[in-house]
């Protein structure tokens, strides 16, 4: 949809889809920006089968009218690298979260919509509201673009109306910002990447606006007195007491770290390891019957909980039936199989009581 390719808006009119974007074999791709300072950028886009790109010269804000069957639509980017945001807000009203997007731009709108987060025009609708986009928005679907500008957007209109937007990061944002691309859609390896000679973890690196954006989220964050991570928080960081500061500093300083210091740095590793130690990739909150991880005890649940001064800890990353409540309303797990379900599923949070919110937008109560 067109109007998910806008970070922020001057005109307020909603601009309808196009087949051309929208269609299943289109290969187009964009905008995408990168800065060359901070007073010179390029936009550029995979346009029809062709790269199409111009040079801005910027004086404090980078505005530019869509060149892609965007026409409509003027972009409006504020020069320099985005602020680094708190990692714990307190007195919320309701929370809203959701994870494992993986490109599926389609049911990720159906979802907001049905949910009253966003309006029919694709806008912030939740008031003071925070909405936790809890990782892997990333690989496998094809609108990954349009899911990344859309929660952009959202999280700047969000914060006008007094709500919050959190983008997390999950291990296949991290996967794509360390150059690891086996999960991503053909669409853009045989797209935009083989059309511009331009790796497709470069279109996310630390001089492109996306790549920019991505470099100033969190990995874990608490809203209220629950805490949010895509994998987990293994019990190790508790042990080694890693504030939600710390997790978040020590992996945004790493993300573009060489494989040689990785391996030489036991620090870094205990973010980024696979197995029982990152949290980008832990699964320790869930039975696993091939026993390739080992389960968090009900013990190692209050120990984090105590340490970070939560009650509840919101996951995605390990698959789950439906959203659900773990260790008896401790952990919620909300990575949920969209095929089987024709829909993602969110979590509420609202006056004390989490919901299960279907992808019809209904409540289920679940605590």
């Amino acid at each position: 949809m067109l109007e998910t390719l806008a970070t922020f808006l001057l005109i307020t009119a909603t601009v309808a889809p196009t087949e051309a974007l929208l269609a299943a074999d289109s290969t187009d791709d964009g905008p995408h920006v990168y800065w060359q300072s901070d007073s010179r950028a390029i936009v550029f886009y995979l346009c029809n089968t062709e790269f199409v790109s111009r040079d801005y010269d910027v004086a404090g804000t980078l505005q530019f009218h869509g060149f892609c069957e965007d026409s409509e639509i003027e972009y409006v980017i504020p020069a320099g690298r985005p602020a680094i945001e708190p990692y714990v807000y307190e007195g919320v009203s309701r929370i809203f979260a959701v994870s494992d997007i993986h490109g599926e731009y389609e049911v990720m709108v159906d979802l907001l919509k049905n949910s009253g987060i966003i309006d029919d025009g694709l806008h912030w609708s939740w008031g003071d509201g925070h909405l936790v986009v809890d990782g892997d928005v990333f690989d496998r679907g094809d609108r990954v673009t349009e899911c990344l500008w859309l929660i952009y957007r959202l999280e700047r209109e969000a914060k006008a109306a007094g709500g919050r937007v959190h983008m997390l990061l999950g291990n296949h944002e991290v996967m794509v910002m360390r150059d690891d691309v086996r999960y991503v859609n053909e669409k853009y390896t045989e797209g935009i990447v083989r059309k511009t000679r331009i790796k497709y973890h470069d279109l996310y690196g630390p001089d492109m606006e996306l790549g920019r954006w991505l470099r100033s989220k969190h990995v874990a964050i608490k809203v209220n007195d629950v805490l949010y991570v895509h994998g987990g928080i293994p019990p190790r960081l508790v042990e080694l007491e890693w504030s939600l500061e710390d997790i978040s500093e020590v992996a945004r300083a790493n993300y573009d770290i060489r494989s040689y210091e990785l391996a030489f740095d036991d620090g870094v590793k205990s973010l980024y390891g696979h197995t029982d130690r990152g949290p980008f990739w832990y699964r320790g909150y869930h039975n696993d019957e091939e026993g390739r991880y080992l389960q968090a005890t009900s013990d190692d649940i209050d120990m984090i909980l105590d340490f970070y001064g939560a009650t509840a800890i919101v996951v995605g990353h390990s698959g789950v039936d439906q959203v659900e409540a773990l260790y008896g309303g401790r952990v919620f797990g909300i990575d949920v199989p969209v095929p089987e379900l024709e829909s993602l599923q969110g979590l509420l949070w609202k006056d004390g009581v989490f919901y299960r919110v279907t992808g019809v937008g209904a409540l289920e109560p679940i605590r």
